[in-house]
């Protein structure tokens, strides 16, 4: 059985590799064909081809860990199909491997795909990307991955509650633009601090260019604004650079850790983390979709192949990976919108293409 196990490892780790690296080329293909619209442009002119090339180069491991499971899949499936044409496979089930003797193969071959994938995941992928985007900063400035409007954060301090936003955070942790407002108690806008730029410093902001404006709005008779300049000013606040840079980061390429961290810093000041919720989830489980890919190429092996059946049946493991991309992409949006529990909307699509896999299983290779 070794020899056996042998085999079936080297030939799908083999497929695996040969597909990831044809994806991989694609995205780095298209990425780089956007970046170009980016080199020479006003204010980027040390941004040229090297230094795009770079930074595509760095976003390869985030695209690995969206592509991973899909691979697995074809290449397992391509694996499976050939060896059934070639009838391999029927000599090796006569050879002593049945089907369970097959699927606990499988699975431990998925075990180590399963930790690949999150080792890509929550090490590799986010220290990728924060490199990608300081080596953009450095040429482009001062960077934001999370709209036009910035990073919007909250805190409370006693009866008091602010919000606060930041523009982008440079490569050496410079805040841009940092806005702050103040509410009182009952929820009403008391004072708002602008700043040109800041920094984080232990239990405290220090802002630099401030103008900070007072309203009076205890006497709706006498409504007063009152406007102060201060060219360096001390803001006590709890929120640390990291939780800066961890909102300004899309959730997708944050760590499962910091997720966590942010999440319960949400939480603790009353705003809502579903969004963070959903993307720990889809955290913990898209790394097991790996199992349920090979357990659904292995019928793949029990199939009847003419002279060029394997074709259609790799062509049909491309699109049920395309699939499972994008229900598991819609299910996260259906999920924020219509506020599902998260777990269950990060877990549903492999849920599904679980019982795909069992079906499968079960008709083709134990009934048939």
């Amino acid at each position: 059985m070794k020899t056996i196990r042998r085999l079936i490892y080297i030939e799908v780790l083999k497929a695996v590799a040969f597909v990831t690296l044809g994806f991989l080329s694609l995205f780095f293909f298209f990425d780089f064909v956007d970046e170009l619209q980016s080199i020479g442009q006003p204010g980027t002119l040390n941004y040229g081809a090297m230094q795009a090339l770079m930074y595509v180069a760095l976003l390869i491991p985030s695209h690995l860990y969206e592509l991973l499971p899909i691979t697995v899949l074809i290449g397992t499936i391509f694996v499976m199909a050939r060896l059934a044409q070639s009838s391999e496979y029927t000599i090796l089930r006569t050879s002593g491997l049945g089907p369970w003797r097959a699927l606990r193969t499988l699975l431990v071959l998925g075990l180590g795909f399963v930790v690949l994938t999150f080792a890509v995941g929550d090490y590799l992928s986010p220290a990728s990307d924060r490199t990608a985007q300081l080596l953009k900063s450095r040429y482009q400035g001062t960077y934001s991955m999370v709209g036009y409007t910035g990073a919007w954060l909250r805190e409370k301090q006693g009866d008091k509650s602010y919000a606060v936003n930041v523009a982008s955070i440079a490569r050496n942790g410079t805040l841009r633009d940092p806005r702050i407002f103040e509410f009182d108690s009952r929820g009403l806008l008391v004072s708002q601090i602008t700043a040109k730029q800041g920094y984080v410093a232990t239990g405290e902001w220090i802002l630099v260019g401030v103008t900070q404006q007072q309203y009076e709005t205890g006497n709706p008779d006498k409504v007063r604004i009152t406007t102060t300049d201060v060219p360096v000013m001390k803001w006590p606040s709890s929120l640390t650079n990291e939780m800066v840079s961890v909102a300004l980061l899309r959730p997708d390429r944050m760590r499962t850790i910091d997720l966590f961290e942010y999440i319960q810093h949400l939480d603790a000041n009353g705003q809502t983390a579903q969004r963070y919720e959903i993307e720990f989830w889809r955290k913990v489980f898209y790394p097991l979709s790996c199992l349920v890919m090979v357990v659904l190429a292995l019928p793949f092996a029990y199939l009847h192949f003419r002279q060029a059946g394997i074709t259609a049946y790799v062509f049909g493991g491309v699109m049920i990976g395309i699939s499972f991309f994008l229900l598991n992409n819609v299910f996260g949006y259906l999920g924020n919108l219509s506020n599902w529990w998260p777990w269950i909307t990060a877990a549903a699509p492999g849920l599904i293409y679980s019982v795909m896999s069992l079906a499968a299983f079960t008709w083709l290779v134990l009934r048939r």
